[in-house]
């Protein structure tokens, strides 16, 4: 108890000669104080004012060695260097981390309290696959096979519109396992493409309904398992089906009988 007693005395006293060295300054008497903040620092260090532990909240998926780079300090690092503002953007730049907070808890540890992204779906562009989180932002995770179970979005603006067809999905989730990806379409709205090479043409309004709409569908007429290329559910009264083509009828040429107007 008296180590730790000494410690706090000895650095309010830095603090104090920190303060009137400012004010020193700010009245242009002393135009080195970077040199006695460093023997500030230095001298704290001295009396035990050292990084002896890291204590990181909320890690999941990022790296302890990446979190670790980023804040720049090893055992024994004087924790007074250690600058918040700076650790805080550099570990925000940390794959995973969406934000960041760091706080010294004197006279030896670190704490670091960190939010991570959460996984939502792949974003396609060409042959590119760039998992997004909820907030339509990248994920810098190159090892994406661990997460081959997420769906997949085409499109300029999929990543804005994510969440919306995402939740939409979930809804009928026995359809939502055979999805192989949502295609974004004109920038108003979604068709969606199931594995097995059929397509169903959302709405731009009230696409959800028609969704449930497709449900029902499915459930009575098993169009998933049927000779069929696209669901056309646009209009709401009404639904149109594209056949492959040699499945679909060709128009009859009416037959000319003799005298038969030409």
């Amino acid at each position: 108890m008296r180590h730790v007693i000494r410690r706090l005395t000895f650095l309010l006293i830095l603090l104090v000669v920190a303060a009137a060295g400012g004010t020193v300054m700010r009245h242009g008497a002393v135009t080195s104080w970077g040199g006695l903040e460093e023997r500030l620092v230095a001298l704290s260090a001295d009396v035990g004012f050292r990084v002896r532990a890291v204590e990181v909240e909320g890690r999941d998926r990022a790296s302890a060695q990446a979190i670790l780079a980023a804040i720049g300090v090893a055992r024994g690092t004087p924790i007074l260097a250690v600058n918040p503002a700076t650790a805080k953007a550099r570990l925000e730049q940390v794959p995973w981390i969406k934000t960041a907070s760091i706080y010294r808890r004197l006279p030896d540890t670190l704490i670091i309290a960190l939010t991570e992204q959460q996984p939502l779906a792949f974003w396609q562009r060409g042959n590119t696959l760039t998992m997004i989180d909820r907030d339509g932002k990248p994920i810098g995770e190159p090892n994406l096979r661990a997460y081959a179970r997420l769906p997949v979005l085409v499109g300029d603006d999929a990543p804005a519109n994510a969440v919306s067809v995402i939740k939409m999905l979930d809804t009928e989730p026995q359809l939502t396992e055979q999805v192989a990806a949502a295609v974004r379409s004109g920038g108003r709205r979604w068709n969606i493409e199931f594995k097995n090479g059929v397509a169903v043409a959302l709405p731009e309004e009230n696409a959800i309904d028609a969704w449930h709409r497709f449900a029902a569908i499915e459930k009575n007429h098993r169009v998933l398992e049927r000779r069929v290329l696209l669901v056309d559910l646009r209009l709401p009264d009404r639904v149109y089906l594209r056949l492959p083509p040699e499945l679909t009828p060709k128009p009859q040429k009416p037959k000319v009988g003799k005298g038969d107007p030409v």
